[in-house]
Protein backbone atom coordinates (compact mmCIF):
# COMPACT_ATOMS: atom_id res chain seq x y z
CA UNK A 1 0.00 0.00 0.00
CA UNK A 2 2.84 2.37 0.75
CA UNK A 3 4.61 3.75 -2.30
CA UNK A 4 1.80 2.83 -4.66
CA UNK A 5 -0.18 5.65 -3.08
CA UNK A 6 1.83 8.23 -4.99
CA UNK A 7 1.07 6.48 -8.27
CA UNK A 8 -2.61 6.49 -7.37
CA UNK A 9 -2.46 10.20 -6.61
CA UNK A 10 -0.84 10.94 -9.97
CA UNK A 11 -3.40 8.85 -11.79
CA UNK A 12 -6.20 10.54 -9.89
CA UNK A 13 -4.89 13.98 -10.79
CA UNK A 14 -5.14 13.09 -14.48
CA UNK A 15 -8.78 12.07 -14.04
CA UNK A 16 -9.86 14.93 -11.80
CA UNK A 17 -9.22 17.93 -14.03
CA UNK A 18 -12.59 18.51 -15.66
CA UNK A 19 -15.16 16.28 -13.98
CA UNK A 20 -14.77 17.85 -10.55
CA UNK A 21 -13.20 21.17 -11.44
CA UNK A 22 -16.06 23.26 -10.08
CA UNK A 23 -16.99 21.05 -7.12
CA UNK A 24 -16.61 23.06 -3.91
CA UNK A 25 -14.39 21.43 -1.30
CA UNK A 26 -12.31 22.67 1.62
CA UNK A 27 -9.11 21.18 2.99
CA UNK A 28 -7.86 22.41 6.33
CA UNK A 29 -4.12 22.17 6.92
CA UNK A 30 -2.84 22.44 10.49
CA UNK A 31 0.93 22.59 10.95
CA UNK A 32 3.51 23.83 13.47
CA UNK A 33 4.71 27.40 13.30
CA UNK A 34 8.11 27.94 11.69
CA UNK A 35 10.12 27.72 14.91
CA UNK A 36 13.16 26.20 13.20
CA UNK A 37 14.39 25.41 9.72
CA UNK A 38 12.56 22.14 9.13
CA UNK A 39 9.18 23.54 10.16
CA UNK A 40 9.89 26.63 8.05
CA UNK A 41 10.21 24.18 5.18
CA UNK A 42 6.89 22.59 6.17
CA UNK A 43 5.16 26.00 6.09
CA UNK A 44 6.78 26.82 2.73
CA UNK A 45 5.67 23.56 1.09
CA UNK A 46 2.19 23.67 2.63
CA UNK A 47 1.55 27.11 1.16
CA UNK A 48 3.19 26.18 -2.14
CA UNK A 49 1.06 23.07 -2.62
CA UNK A 50 -2.08 24.87 -1.41
CA UNK A 51 -1.70 27.35 -4.28
CA UNK A 52 -1.08 24.58 -6.79
CA UNK A 53 -4.11 22.55 -5.67
CA UNK A 54 -6.43 25.56 -5.76
CA UNK A 55 -5.30 26.34 -9.32
CA UNK A 56 -5.85 22.73 -10.31
CA UNK A 57 -9.30 22.60 -8.71
CA UNK A 58 -11.09 25.98 -9.02
CA UNK A 59 -13.72 24.94 -6.48
CA UNK A 60 -11.18 24.01 -3.84
CA UNK A 61 -10.32 26.15 -0.83
CA UNK A 62 -7.21 25.21 1.17
CA UNK A 63 -6.85 26.86 4.57
CA UNK A 64 -3.37 26.68 6.13
CA UNK A 65 -3.07 27.41 9.85
CA UNK A 66 0.18 27.44 11.82
CA UNK A 67 0.41 26.90 15.59
CA UNK A 68 3.29 27.18 18.07
CA UNK A 69 2.12 24.57 20.60
CA UNK A 70 -0.42 21.74 21.10
CA UNK A 71 -3.04 23.87 22.88
CA UNK A 72 -3.02 26.50 20.15
CA UNK A 73 -3.11 23.80 17.50
CA UNK A 74 -6.10 22.11 19.14
CA UNK A 75 -7.93 25.45 18.93
CA UNK A 76 -6.87 25.80 15.29
CA UNK A 77 -8.28 22.37 14.48
CA UNK A 78 -11.56 23.31 16.17
CA UNK A 79 -11.68 26.55 14.16
CA UNK A 80 -11.19 24.59 10.94
CA UNK A 81 -13.93 22.19 11.97
CA UNK A 82 -16.33 25.09 12.61
CA UNK A 83 -15.54 26.59 9.20
CA UNK A 84 -16.57 23.31 7.62
CA UNK A 85 -13.87 21.19 6.05
CA UNK A 86 -14.02 18.08 3.89
CA UNK A 87 -10.54 16.98 4.89
CA UNK A 88 -7.93 17.74 7.52
CA UNK A 89 -4.19 17.45 6.92
CA UNK A 90 -2.36 17.79 10.22
CA UNK A 91 1.28 17.68 11.22
CA UNK A 92 0.99 17.80 15.02
CA UNK A 93 3.31 19.88 17.16
CA UNK A 94 3.06 17.02 19.67
CA UNK A 95 0.68 14.25 18.62
CA UNK A 96 -0.74 12.72 21.78
CA UNK A 97 -2.24 15.94 23.25
CA UNK A 98 -4.05 16.44 19.93
CA UNK A 99 -5.67 13.00 19.67
CA UNK A 100 -9.05 14.12 20.99
CA UNK A 101 -9.22 17.10 18.64
CA UNK A 102 -8.33 14.89 15.67
CA UNK A 103 -10.82 12.19 16.69
CA UNK A 104 -13.58 14.78 16.94
CA UNK A 105 -12.96 15.83 13.34
CA UNK A 106 -12.67 12.23 12.15
CA UNK A 107 -15.88 11.30 13.97
CA UNK A 108 -17.83 13.68 11.73
CA UNK A 109 -16.80 11.74 8.64
CA UNK A 110 -14.02 14.13 7.65
CA UNK A 111 -11.06 12.61 5.78
CA UNK A 112 -8.00 12.93 8.05
CA UNK A 113 -4.35 12.76 6.99
CA UNK A 114 -1.68 12.77 9.69
CA UNK A 115 1.82 13.81 8.67
CA UNK A 116 5.15 12.93 10.27
CA UNK A 117 4.25 12.79 13.97
CA UNK A 118 1.79 10.03 14.72
CA UNK A 119 -0.01 9.71 18.05
CA UNK A 120 0.57 6.60 20.13
CA UNK A 121 -2.79 5.39 18.86
CA UNK A 122 -2.24 5.69 15.10
CA UNK A 123 -5.06 3.67 13.59
CA UNK A 124 -8.31 4.11 11.71
CA UNK A 125 -9.91 5.78 14.73
CA UNK A 126 -7.75 8.87 14.24
CA UNK A 127 -6.75 8.94 10.56
CA UNK A 128 -7.41 7.71 7.06
CA UNK A 129 -3.91 8.37 5.78
CA UNK A 130 -0.48 8.59 7.39
CA UNK A 131 2.41 10.18 5.48
CA UNK A 132 5.83 10.29 7.11
CA UNK A 133 9.54 10.01 6.78
CA UNK A 134 11.10 6.79 7.95
CA UNK A 135 12.13 7.72 11.48
CA UNK A 136 13.67 4.38 12.51
CA UNK A 137 15.62 4.33 9.25
CA UNK A 138 16.83 7.92 9.76
CA UNK A 139 18.59 6.76 12.90
CA UNK A 140 19.67 3.41 11.50
CA UNK A 141 21.23 4.89 8.35
CA UNK A 142 23.28 7.31 10.46
CA UNK A 143 24.30 4.56 12.88
CA UNK A 144 25.38 2.21 10.12
CA UNK A 145 27.45 4.93 8.47
CA UNK A 146 29.32 5.58 11.72
CA UNK A 147 29.79 1.86 12.42
CA UNK A 148 31.14 1.20 8.94
CA UNK A 149 33.33 4.30 8.61
CA UNK A 150 34.45 4.92 12.22
CA UNK A 151 33.97 1.52 13.88
CA UNK A 152 35.65 2.44 17.18
CA UNK A 153 34.12 5.90 17.47
CA UNK A 154 33.17 7.53 20.76
CA UNK A 155 29.91 9.31 19.93
CA UNK A 156 27.75 11.94 21.58
CA UNK A 157 24.07 12.09 20.66
CA UNK A 158 21.81 15.13 20.67
CA UNK A 159 18.18 14.07 20.68
CA UNK A 160 15.18 16.06 19.49
CA UNK A 161 12.06 16.36 21.62
CA UNK A 162 10.70 13.71 24.01
CA UNK A 163 8.01 12.51 21.59
CA UNK A 164 7.53 9.13 19.85
CA UNK A 165 9.41 9.88 16.63
CA UNK A 166 12.51 10.83 18.61
CA UNK A 167 12.48 7.44 20.32
CA UNK A 168 12.02 5.73 16.96
CA UNK A 169 15.13 7.50 15.68
CA UNK A 170 17.10 6.55 18.78
CA UNK A 171 16.04 2.91 18.49
CA UNK A 172 17.05 2.91 14.83
CA UNK A 173 20.44 4.42 15.66
CA UNK A 174 21.08 1.78 18.31
CA UNK A 175 20.20 -0.90 15.75
CA UNK A 176 22.59 0.69 13.25
CA UNK A 177 25.58 0.56 15.62
CA UNK A 178 24.72 -2.84 17.10
CA UNK A 179 27.62 -5.28 16.93
CA UNK A 180 30.21 -2.55 16.41
CA UNK A 181 32.65 -1.01 18.84
CA UNK A 182 30.92 2.36 18.62
CA UNK A 183 30.46 3.76 22.13
CA UNK A 184 27.75 6.31 22.98
CA UNK A 185 29.13 8.68 25.62
CA UNK A 186 25.97 10.69 26.27
CA UNK A 187 22.48 11.56 25.00
CA UNK A 188 20.73 14.84 25.76
CA UNK A 189 17.76 16.67 24.24
CA UNK A 190 18.46 19.62 21.94
CA UNK A 191 14.78 20.19 21.11
CA UNK A 192 15.53 20.36 17.37
CA UNK A 193 16.79 23.87 18.02
CA UNK A 194 20.20 25.21 17.02
CA UNK A 195 20.63 27.35 20.17
CA UNK A 196 19.71 24.47 22.49
CA UNK A 197 21.99 22.13 20.55
CA UNK A 198 24.79 24.68 20.83
CA UNK A 199 24.42 24.64 24.64
CA UNK A 200 24.28 20.83 24.78
CA UNK A 201 27.39 20.59 22.62
CA UNK A 202 29.22 23.08 24.83
CA UNK A 203 28.39 20.83 27.78
CA UNK A 204 29.69 17.77 25.93
CA UNK A 205 32.90 19.55 24.97
CA UNK A 206 33.49 20.40 28.62
CA UNK A 207 32.70 16.91 29.90
CA UNK A 208 34.50 14.80 27.30
CA UNK A 209 38.12 15.44 26.30
CA UNK A 210 37.77 13.09 23.32
CA UNK A 211 34.78 12.89 20.99
CA UNK A 212 34.99 11.28 17.57
CA UNK A 213 31.53 11.81 16.09
CA UNK A 214 28.37 13.78 16.85
CA UNK A 215 24.97 12.47 15.77
CA UNK A 216 22.27 15.10 16.18
CA UNK A 217 19.54 13.78 13.80
CA UNK A 218 18.56 17.28 12.67
CA UNK A 219 20.25 19.87 10.48
CA UNK A 220 19.22 22.85 12.60
CA UNK A 221 20.90 21.28 15.59
CA UNK A 222 23.95 20.50 13.44
CA UNK A 223 24.39 24.25 12.88
CA UNK A 224 24.62 24.82 16.63
CA UNK A 225 26.93 21.84 17.05
CA UNK A 226 29.37 23.12 14.42
CA UNK A 227 29.38 26.56 16.03
CA UNK A 228 30.22 25.10 19.44
CA UNK A 229 33.03 22.97 18.02
CA UNK A 230 34.51 25.91 16.15
CA UNK A 231 34.35 28.23 19.17
CA UNK A 232 36.02 25.61 21.38
CA UNK A 233 38.76 25.04 18.81
CA UNK A 234 38.36 21.27 19.12
CA UNK A 235 40.10 19.25 16.43
CA UNK A 236 39.43 15.72 17.70
CA UNK A 237 35.89 15.54 16.30
CA UNK A 238 36.00 13.81 12.93
CA UNK A 239 32.50 14.66 11.67
CA UNK A 240 28.89 15.49 12.48
CA UNK A 241 25.79 13.77 11.07
CA UNK A 242 22.56 15.73 11.08
CA UNK A 243 19.44 14.88 9.14
CA UNK A 244 16.55 16.18 7.02
CA UNK A 245 18.46 17.39 3.97
CA UNK A 246 18.63 21.16 4.47
CA UNK A 247 20.07 23.05 1.53
CA UNK A 248 23.00 24.33 3.62
CA UNK A 249 24.02 20.89 4.85
CA UNK A 250 23.61 19.31 1.42
CA UNK A 251 25.81 22.05 -0.01
CA UNK A 252 28.47 21.12 2.54
CA UNK A 253 28.21 17.49 1.43
CA UNK A 254 28.46 18.57 -2.22
CA UNK A 255 31.55 20.66 -1.45
CA UNK A 256 33.30 17.79 0.35
CA UNK A 257 33.24 19.43 3.79
CA UNK A 258 35.04 16.95 6.05
CA UNK A 259 32.86 17.87 9.04
CA UNK A 260 29.64 17.09 7.13
CA UNK A 261 30.50 14.10 4.91
CA UNK A 262 26.89 12.84 4.61
CA UNK A 263 23.32 13.68 5.51
CA UNK A 264 20.11 11.67 5.88
CA UNK A 265 16.97 12.74 4.02
CA UNK A 266 13.78 13.63 5.91
CA UNK A 267 12.06 16.19 3.67
CA UNK A 268 9.58 18.79 4.96
CA UNK A 269 7.88 18.53 1.55
CA UNK A 270 6.10 15.42 2.87
CA UNK A 271 3.26 17.74 3.96
CA UNK A 272 2.72 18.55 0.27
CA UNK A 273 2.61 14.85 -0.57
CA UNK A 274 -0.10 14.38 2.05
CA UNK A 275 -2.09 17.34 0.68
CA UNK A 276 -1.94 16.00 -2.88
CA UNK A 277 -3.06 12.53 -1.80
CA UNK A 278 -5.84 14.03 0.31
CA UNK A 279 -7.15 16.07 -2.64
CA UNK A 280 -7.18 12.92 -4.74
CA UNK A 281 -9.16 11.12 -2.04
CA UNK A 282 -11.88 13.75 -1.58
CA UNK A 283 -12.33 14.63 -5.26
CA UNK A 284 -12.37 11.21 -6.85
CA UNK A 285 -12.63 8.77 -3.94
CA UNK A 286 -9.22 7.36 -4.79
CA UNK A 287 -8.37 4.59 -2.26
CA UNK A 288 -5.37 6.23 -0.64
CA UNK A 289 -6.10 5.00 2.88
CA UNK A 290 -3.08 3.59 4.66
CA UNK A 291 0.55 4.54 5.11
CA UNK A 292 3.03 6.23 2.80
CA UNK A 293 6.61 6.17 4.05
CA UNK A 294 9.44 8.11 2.44
CA UNK A 295 12.91 6.63 2.21
CA UNK A 296 15.65 7.83 4.59
CA UNK A 297 18.20 8.23 1.80
CA UNK A 298 21.88 8.62 2.67
CA UNK A 299 23.01 11.80 0.95
CA UNK A 300 26.61 11.58 -0.24
CA UNK A 301 28.83 13.71 -2.49
CA UNK A 302 27.80 11.42 -5.35
CA UNK A 303 24.04 12.04 -5.11
CA UNK A 304 23.82 15.33 -3.19
CA UNK A 305 23.03 17.46 -6.25
CA UNK A 306 19.73 15.54 -6.64
CA UNK A 307 18.54 16.87 -3.28
CA UNK A 308 19.87 20.43 -3.35
CA UNK A 309 17.14 23.08 -3.76
CA UNK A 310 18.79 26.48 -3.25
CA UNK A 311 15.50 28.43 -3.45
CA UNK A 312 13.94 26.56 -0.54
CA UNK A 313 13.96 28.21 2.92
CA UNK A 314 15.43 24.99 4.33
Amino acid sequence: MQKRLMGLAVAATMVLGTAHAQETKTIGVSIPAADHGWTAGVVYHANRVAELLMKEHPGLNVIVKTSPDPATQANAVQDLEIQGIDALVILPTDPDPLVNAIKEVKGKGTFVSIVDRAPSVNDNSVRDLYVAGNNPALGEVAGKYIAENTPDAEVVVIRGLPIPIDQQRQDGFDKGIAGSNVKVLDRQFGNWNRDDAFKVMQDYLTKYPKIDVVWCQDDDMAVGVLQAIEQAGRTDIKYVIGGAGSKDMIKKVMDGDKMIPVNVLYPPSMVGTAMELTAAAIYDSVPVHGTYTLDATLITPENAKNYHFPDSPF
